[in-house]
């Protein structure tokens, strides 16, 4: 198919003040048609490998927290402040990491080099933790290190990339989906010790994983800063603060972006409430072992290593809204089966197909938002679109801690269904730009 770039045609791609977002021919300078007619592919699948190690670090924490919960005694809601904590910081993390890396374009190495510096340094300090409050101050650090990672990571690719956006950033994103599943697998099998009847040993503490874990963090760190400088390469030159401060006014107006926030919002909140809760209920009611319960939290981003690319190729094809559309209400009515199938080989399957649409759907939420922000904003952009999500997030796991102690898991999922649906009636509504058939 030849190439056919991408244009905002109608009044849908319009946002809510009635000025037209720009066109990818009209942010394009000779300088990124040069770029992208003979892309380099190393930097996406460079960029991918490493957020897929900084995902193995990050689901690790998910895997841990029933050892955690026992050792130091902790409540429910205690268990949600433990995500609401790292969603928090995440939030916070997204402002300074925007500004950087819009400013810095040049220097988007070092930033990625902080990002996995911290999470390595966050592990460390869970590992030594004696105290809740010590733990929290460990899972801070390690949230505002992986959201670190985004703005730089996402920015550069939509930047890199504008003709294959929904690709490139679905590529990135299939990168953390190996991380999340080989973490649960990897961490559940090294808690519990054993596999079956076929391996069986006495298993390692969960402060040692944790101390082990930021290892490979740190040596990620190093191959980022000296195997990847070309990032921010497509950059003309650094930004004045100014400049950005313009910029930026003009991204918090965009009724369209902030629209795509929410929805992301939306996203993040079902998948912070859902899945903490799906691993204490298999741990403590179902009785699962953590071998077993890493199986099934691996089901949920197994499925979605082979979709996700899939998914932001067709977005790139037939538009995002289709796409988008779909996996929300697909994820809406997978959720609310839970009621239905919930424990067995029944719930398995389940967890599978929802997998198909669990994260797979988000890279396409945000190449819909960088398809309506001015050039040289993508950091900023990408920003935005995960603090949305952290400040949504960082609230529904405590809720989701007081519907867990009076309702059950049951309780839970019916919370996260009701905003899955609230999502997919958005995804119906909000503006987005109408995009004809991009090339291969």
């Amino acid at each position: 198919m030849p190439d056919s770039t991408p244009t905002n045609t109608s009044p849908d791609s319009a946002d809510a003040s009635g000025s037209r977002p720009e066109t990818i021919d009209q942010v394009e300078d000779s300088d990124e048609i040069k770029v992208e007619s003979t892309p380099s592919l190393a930097l996406m699948y460079g960029l991918s490998a490493g957020h897929g190690i900084k995902h193995f670090g990050q689901g690790a924490l998910l895997i841990m927290i029933p050892s955690i919960r026992a050792t130091l005694g902790l409540s429910d809601v205690a268990i949600g402040g433990i995500s609401s904590a790292q969603s928090i910081s995440s939030g916070i993390a997204n402002i300074p990491a925007g500004i950087l890396t819009d400013m810095f374009r040049k220097k988007v190495a070092w930033i990625l080099f902080a990002s996995m510096i911290m999470v390595g340094s966050g592990y460390l300090l869970i590992s030594i933790s004696p105290v809740y409050w010590v733990l929290l101050v460990g899972v801070v650090i390690v949230g505002f290190g992986t959201s670190m990672w985004h703005a730089p990571a996402f920015g550069t690719l939509a930047a890199r990339y504008p003709r294959r956006r929904g690709f490139a950033m679905a590529a990135h994103l299939t990168g953390a989906q190996v991380g999340n599943t080989t973490s649960p697998l990897i961490v559940g099998f090294l808690l519990a010790g054993t596999i079956g009847s076929w391996v069986v040993f006495g298993g390692i503490e969960w402060r040692w994983l944790a101390a082990f874990i930021s290892v490979p963090m740190i040596l990620t760190a190093l191959v980022v800063v000296s195997r990847f400088k070309t990032a921010g390469a497509e950059s003309t030159g650094s930004v004045t603060l100014g400049a950005y401060f313009v910029s930026a006014k003009r991204l918090l107006s965009n009724r369209a972006v902030l629209g795509m926030a929410l929805l992301g919002a939306m996203r993040g909140a079902v998948h912070n409430s859902f899945q903490v809760f799906l691993v204490i209920y298999m741990r403590e009611e179902l009785g699962y072992s953590n071998t077993y319960v890493g199986v099934h939290i691996a089901l949920i981003t197994m499925a979605g290593i082979i979709s996700t690319p899939i998914m932001g190729n067709l977005s790139d094809r037939v538009g995002r809204r289709p796409v988008i559309s779909f996996a929300m209400t697909a994820m809406t009515v997978l959720l609310f089966l839970f009621l239905q199938f919930d424990s067995g080989i029944s719930m398995m399957i389940l967890i599978a197909v929802l997998g198909l649409f669990f994260f797979s759907v988000m890279p396409i939420i945000n190449a819909a938002a960088m398809d309506m922000i001015d050039k040289g904003s993508e950091g900023s952009g990408t920003a935005l679109m995960f603090a949305g999500g952290s400040i949504v997030g960082s609230l529904t796991p405590i809720v989701a801690g007081i519907i867990n102690q009076s309702n059950g898991f049951q309780g839970v999922v019916i919370f996260a269904g009701a905003m899955a649906t609230i999502g997919a009636v958005l995804s119906l509504i909000l503006p987005m730009a109408k995009r004809e058939s991009a090339s291969p």
